[in-house]
């Protein structure tokens, strides 16, 4: 009993967290957006401590529950797991743990956190690894078969659905998820819970936690017949049949031991006492990893696929992107150190961005990180659905009318290459379209009133919202482009 309960709450946080990253109308935020918050590495970096304290109390009661049911990159393992089960049943062991790996690569974990390379820490971070294999992988799917719901809704004199653009945002980051979907899933195949008890930082913090955990699976040593069905069915490969022992550090709770003893010499209650002997924790002590521990919630706290325009009978020019100085990143960012540090690249912002502005960096510093380009849309100021949906702090809830006033950037006019000066024809797209008022049209020549009219900036009331970028006509480059604000500001 204990078994279902686990998966059926499982499948409901699994399926719940997985609709995020499939949602491109931001209806299923208002309703499971909590889902994404009360994960562990995102309510750590947006210092919401309560959260954290809930799902430590949570571990210390129940143990690693989190990482069978709440965490969705756990329960993408265990499917796999389930799978590979189905080819070879009993087919685990037990196996010593990887106090120096795992160890290892938290200590790099929270290096990374401290410096803020938040390329590694994107990597690493389990949410947002499962976020981006969801986006990359799943999003595309989920769009095909909607387009094709759209497609004979259409037909029939109905708009229930509607088709959305399907397009890679980033190479990088799709190369990555495939990688990362791969490995983890290759692994789980083969060994279970090999990712979450060799590599995953969070699993190796719980897992502390885990050891001195209220209830657990405990050996009734009196009805135990050392048959070894709770070891071989362990995706764990933590229970030692023949020693009795159970390395509660790596247990994630996931009840297969009960169903599988048939002796019944397996329950889950008080454990009367657990030497060091039962963690497999051996050479590892208590006060260096609560330094450990203490560092990391310290340290936690301490180019995109161009839009292909038609023209009718002309074939127009595809728009290159601009190389800026600084990258543009949303309003509720505040600025790009806030970003950088707070930031886990889950792909949450970017799989709900309905003017398709945001996608994932490629720069090695803030790889798979979000930040703003124009070549598809611009950022509406009345759209505030990226703040609405971070989990980690990175995009501070905004409202509207905050967004209308805060500078992300500011506009900057390249005349050569606009087009009333290269094709002699009358334009001001970009003055008609400033959302903000900022650009107005003024002679060429200042002392010809007559000469053909290119834009100006008034950089104190622009806010860079793109628009003028977007909508520019001139091709390879816009006359006009955006370039962003290490530090935003209210205007």
């Amino acid at each position: 009993m204990l078994r279902k309960i686990r998966i059926a709450l499982a499948t409901i946080f699994f399926t719940g967290t997985t609709l995020l990253f499939l949602d491109f109308t931001g209806s299923v935020h208002q309703w499971l957006g909590w889902m994404a918050k009360i994960q562990f590495m995102p309510a750590l970096l947006a210092t919401n401590f309560a959260i954290v304290a809930a799902l430590v109390l949570l571990t210390l009661l129940l143990g690693r529950v989190y990482c069978s049911v709440i965490c969705p990159l756990g329960v993408m393992q265990d499917i796999f797991g389930y799978l590979g089960r189905k080819s070879r049943r009993h087919r685990y062991s037990y196996s010593p743990a990887k106090s120096i790996l795992r160890y290892t690569v938290l200590v790099l974990f929270i290096a990374a956190i401290v410096a803020g390379i938040g390329s590694a820490v994107a990597l690493l971070a389990p949410y947002s690894a499962y976020g981006r294999i969801a986006q990359n992988l799943l999003s595309p799917l989920w769009i095909l078969g909607n387009n094709a719901l759209a497609y004979f809704a259409e037909r029939a004199d109905s708009y229930a659905f509607y088709s959305v653009d399907l397009w890679m945002r980033s190479g990088v980051t799709l190369g990555i998820a495939i990688a990362t979907f791969a490995i983890i899933g290759i692994l789980a195949w083969r060994g279970g819970r090999t990712y979450c008890n060799t590599i995953c930082p969070v699993g190796t913090v719980l897992g502390f936690f885990a050891r001195f955990s209220l209830l657990k699976p405990v050996i009734d040593t009196s009805k135990c017949n050392s048959c070894g069905l709770c070891e071989r069915n362990c995706k764990a490969a933590c229970i030692d049949s023949k020693s009795h022992k159970v390395d509660y550090s790596r247990c994630v709770s996931c009840m297969n031991c009960l169903e599988n003893c048939t002796k019944g010499a397996i329950s889950y209650g008080l454990a009367k006492r657990v030497d060091n002997a039962t963690q497999g924790e051996e050479g590892v002590s208590r006060r260096s990893f609560l330094t450990t521990a203490t560092l990391f919630a310290a340290g936690s706290m301490a180019h995109a696929e161009e839009k292909k325009i038609k023209g009718g009978l002309a074939i127009i020019e595809d728009k290159k992107v601009p190389e800026r100085s600084t990258r543009i990143v949303p309003a509720g960012a505040k600025s790009l150190r806030n970003m950088t540090a707070h930031c886990t690249a889950c792909q949450l912002c970017v799989s709900v961005c309905p003017n398709d502005v945001l996608r994932p960096s490629s720069n090695l510093a803030t790889l798979m990180q979000p930040e703003m380009s124009y070549e598809r849309g611009y950022c509406r100021p009345e759209c505030t659905k990226c703040s609405e949906v971070c989990p980690t702090g990175a995009i501070k809830l905004i409202t509207k009318e905050d967004k209308s006033a805060t500078q992300i950037g500011h506009a900057v006019v390249i005349r050569e290459n606009c087009v009333t000066l290269t094709d002699k024809v009358s334009c001001g797209n970009c003055e008609r379209h400033c959302p903000a008022g900022a650009i107005t049209m003024v002679p060429s020549d200042a002392n010809d009133k007559s000469s053909p009219n290119v834009p100006v900036v008034n950089v104190e009331r622009c806010i860079g919202c793109g628009a003028c970028e977007h909508l520019c006509p001139a091709r390879p480059l816009s006359a006009i482009y955006v370039e962003g604000h290490v530090t935003h500001r209210s205007i």
